[in-house]
């Protein structure tokens, strides 16, 4: 039987893995490419597409001013636009560009080519089946569902 201490000590350990292994693979190329908070922005407006600046902080838990600044760069960068809303011409929706969708396709394969080659050179045929059943695990402790879009 696990103790409450060795329980804390194992969710302590994979609370350590997960954010060392997210913290690597937001580690951007050296070309100047999208990390972070602009990359996930990417990837929902790329899931759900256009939407307000109101949906979108919520659904990444920005807050408003921070998603200004993000929105701002993005834009300047040409990988999101702000068009009109057609069901309210008031309201501008925040839209993904060709270019936009290019940055992240481009940031998405170099994050699984460098997890390949790790996975490669670093285990063997046990420890990917290990990992690939742990991300099945992990993913439903995340509340993803077989239905969700893979990134």
């Amino acid at each position: 039987m696990t103790s409450v201490d060795d329980r804390e000590s194992d969710e302590a350990r994979i609370v350590r893995a997960v954010l060392r292994m997210a913290r690597r693979l937001r580690r951007p190329a050296s070309d100047g490419e999208v990390t972070g908070s602009g990359l996930a922005l990417l990837a929902s407006l790329h899931r759900q597409g256009p939407m307000s600046a109101v949906t979108l902080a919520r659904g990444e838990g920005l807050q408003p001013q921070s998603l200004s600044r993000l929105l701002v760069r993005l834009e300047d960068a040409a990988l999101i636009e702000r068009p009109t809303d057609p069901a309210d011409r008031r309201r501008q929706l925040i839209a993904l560009t060709d270019g936009g969708a290019t940055a992240l396709h481009r940031a998405i394969a170099r994050r699984r080519q460098w997890l390949a080659d790790a996975m490669s050179s670093q285990l063997n045929d046990a420890d990917r089946r290990t990992l690939l059943a742990a991300s099945d695990v992990m993913l439903r402790l995340a509340g993803e569902t077989q239905e969700d879009d893979h990134e």
